[in-house]
């Protein structure tokens, strides 16, 4: 194993780096991660595809300080391993970064090595939630890799391209291999205390931006959309995330900067609904509020979704938010045991979660909850409560994943006291069983899943109301039925 060194630096030291004027052609890569499920047609690019905004807002970065930079996106546009790495060595890049998900991290390397082999001079980054879980380890075990970056990556990736790869002991947020192969962390990079300071994410510089990119059917009622991030960090304490990236503290954009980030993709991109994809972008209520009314009087025509915590929820917010424009808010249900929410995140009371949701689609919004099977501590008894439980509430749709048990969520370290743990990173997408609580089967766990689906959609009331999204969302529905055939198939193969 290789030791690991711990660097600390001062600020004042890594601040002179940026006084050097190394320019670099550096790309930008967003792998596709094409490992869905095992034998099942992969739909993802039919239902959701969001522009990648964290390395966006890295780009942004960048380009306020006169660097520019380029990116692939392979999940807009996938291509084959052997184009694709032609395409990048054909650009000649300086330095190729890229931001990976535990489950797209393999595929990502493969990628990465590829291009090593080719020429040797390019130098290789990686960022994102898998090298900021892992850290300075994988530095052993792929070799390809020459720095990782941890934590927020907006002033870590600018001293390390102003560097021109000289002198990164004194950034911050770097790990990497000395002179002697041994992996170095320098100190750990501080937050940007104002997210404000941050620029728009660079839309302009995605190609294809935004006909190439859509939210899931059904979920906005008109086109083009795309998505939005307001705030970074999470206080709360659930066992299944990964806070690696952000940490646990909860910062966030002035209502006045959301507004003028939803007028922008309007005036220049024609962008006529968002999904706020913050994990608590109800959590601030006086932000909330200023937002809401701050948009009613500036009479911005872009609806949204967002997501709330059922605590957060009263009569007078939902009035805000259906008042100034929201479409649909979406709850982190999770399961319909009481046991096993509070062994997993801060208990709300089941009884409340109806009246709560009937208020939500009273007020004229639609409603989305999000479920999770398999959490350890789970059997049938307790999944099939979560299936009954579902069916009770006044929800438009569901989204159902499979746990993942991500190295960076709390309840990593104890996760073999509740089952058995197949550690594949490629199958780690929340869409595989790669954890099966004690007592169960994987097989078992795959057809309460699909139950779960098939009970909760072939419901009368549910088919009504896609019915009437003919005209709630028509271009959902022309989506849908150009993808017919695809959506049929994978429908089959899941046995639904």
């Amino acid at each position: 194993m290789l030791p690991i060194n711990i660097k600390l630096c001062n600020n004042q030291l890594h601040l002179s780096l940026l006084l050097q004027e190394v320019y670099l052609k550096i790309l930008f890569i967003h792998p596709y991660g094409s490992n869905f499920m095992a034998g099942v047609t992969d739909i993802t690019t039919i239902f959701n595809v969001m522009p990648p905004l964290g390395l966006l807002s890295i780009m942004a970065w960048l380009e306020s300080h006169a660097v520019p930079s380029e990116i692939i996106d392979c999940y807009a546009t996938p291509l084959p391993h052997e184009l694709l790495v032609k395409k990048i060595i054909a650009r000649q890049p300086d330095l190729v970064a890229f931001s990976s998900t535990t489950s797209s991290f393999l595929e990502a390397y493969r990628i990465a090595e590829a291009v090593r082999n080719k020429d040797a001079r390019i130098r290789i980054v990686f960022g994102g939630a898998h090298a900021c879980t892992m850290g300075a380890p994988l530095l052993e075990r792929f070799p390809a890799i020459d720095f990782l970056v941890l934590g927020e990556g907006e002033q870590t990736m600018l001293e390390l391209v102003k560097s021109g790869f000289s002198n990164t002991d004194l950034i911050p947020g770097l790990a990497f291999r000395d002179a002697d192969g041994n992996a170095v962390v320098t100190a750990p990079r501080e937050l940007i205390p104002d997210l404000n300071v941050l620029p728009f994410p660079a839309y302009h510089l995605l190609p294809g931006f935004p006909k190439k990119y859509k939210l899931p059917l059904f979920s906005s009622p008109r086109f083009p959309n795309s998505s939005i991030i307001s705030s970074r960090g999470c206080p709360y304490q659930c066992s299944y995330c990964d806070r690696s990236v952000f940490s646990k503290g909860f910062r966030f954009n002035s209502p006045e900067y959301i507004l003028e980030h939803m007028a922008m993709l309007k005036r220049d991109y024609g962008i006529r609904h968002v999904f706020f994809y913050d994990d608590l972008f109800t959590f601030d209520r006086k932000r909330v509020a200023e937002f809401c009314e701050l948009k009613r009087k500036k009479g911005i025509d872009v609806s949204y979704n967002c997501i709330a915590r059922l605590e957060h929820v009263d009569a007078e917010l939902l009035s805000l938010l259906k008042g100034s424009g929201c479409w649909q808010v979406n709850f982190g249900i999770e399961s319909g045991d009481p046991e096993i929410l509070k062994q997993h995140r801060k208990f709300y009371g089941l009884d409340e979660v109806g009246r709560k949701l009937k208020m939500v689609k009273d007020i004229g919004m639609r409603v989305k909850g999000l479920f999770m099977v398999g959490l350890p501590g789970e059997n049938e008894a307790t999944i099939r409560r979560t299936i009954d439980y579902a069916l009770t509430l006044p929800l438009d749709e569901i989204n159902v994943t499979k746990f993942t048990p991500f190295p960076g969520a709390p309840l990593y370290k104890t996760l073999l006291e509740f089952g058995e743990y197949h550690e594949d990173w490629n199958l780690m997408n929340c869409m595989n069983f790669v954890f099966i609580p004690t007592g169960m089967t994987k097989q078992q766990l795959d057809d309460l899943y699909n139950e779960f689906i098939r009970r909760f959609y072939r419901r009368t009331g549910i088919h009504w109301g896609y019915t009437k999204m003919i005209w709630k969302s028509p271009h959902s529905v022309l989506d849908f039925l150009k993808n017919l055939p695809t959506i049929l198939k994978f429908e089959r193969q899941q046995k639904w």
